[in-house]
């Protein structure tokens, strides 16, 4: 079994079903760690939750954007009010339901938004997954305690590690071997290809935007990208067109 991690796939159906060919994923029996916000950007949110149903060995991380679905789910009302690549995800689940509808809401994807982890700590690795960071300064045990939205909304942990210089690791009260996060669009940087800075390897590349979708072996740190994702859907109005 190989372990696969991938980054923000914000509703880019026809990127993720590339990524997944491109490097040859076994839906049987490989492992998929998704880093969370598979919601919002274009029109297929429904469709990319279909796909990541069929795999069997998966661990779905809770990005901010799903965190909203999710409170919507929950609520009937959007955080966000469908903004920030929200209308993206209305018009998935508006086109594959009667109408907008928590209670209409499949039952499986229901529970793929529920069950959705705040990290993973890979013990066997010593290295963790989460969408956004964390303090660096507290364990995670106080992290979570202290605030559980941080793992979906941090930004100061990648401030940090891009502040390190060449080969230096960023420390953590948690001395992990390597990190891997998504939730700040690294696509300008490196062409387009994911960033490793103080032991953190980022992966959204931009597909919620105009870039590419990034799946990574975490063992080898080989990747394969999908097209351009403006270039996969030239049509999509609901899109969000700039960084």
């Amino acid at each position: 079994m190989k372990t696969f991690v991938i980054g923000d796939i914000h509703g880019a159906h026809r990127a993720l079903v590339q990524c997944l060919e491109r490097c040859g994923f076994n839906k049987k029996e490989d492992l998929l760690i998704n880093l969370g916000d598979v919601c919002d950007g274009w029109n297929y949110t429904y469709e990319c939750v279909e796909e990541l149903l069929t795999i069997e060995n998966r661990i779905d991380l809770l990005g901010n954007h799903d965190e909203w679905f999710r409170q919507w789910m929950l609520t009937g009302v959007h955080p966000d009010r469908w903004i920030q690549g929200g209308l993206g995800c209305y018009v998935s689940y508006e086109r594959n339901m009667e109408r907008m509808d928590p209670g209409l809401v499949p039952v499986e994807h229901w529970k793929f938004f529920q069950y959705m982890a705040l990290y993973y700590k890979d013990d066997d690795r010593n290295v963790f997954f989460v969408h956004a960071g964390f303090d660096r300064y507290k364990s995670i045990a106080d992290n979570k305690a202290d605030d559980p939205a941080i793992f979906y909304w941090d930004r100061t942990l990648w401030d940090k590690a891009m502040s390190c210089k060449h080969e230096q690791k960023l420390q953590t009260v948690d001395d992990f071997k390597e990190i891997f996060i998504g939730h700040t669009t690294c696509s300008k940087l490196r062409k387009g290809l994911p960033v490793r800075a103080g032991g953190v390897w980022n992966l959204d590349t931009g597909a919620g935007w105009e870039g590419k979708l990034t799946i990574m072996d975490v063992d080898t740190k080989e990747f394969w990208q999908s097209d351009l994702v403006k270039n996969l859907y030239p049509d999509d109005t609901s899109r969000r067109t700039h960084y």
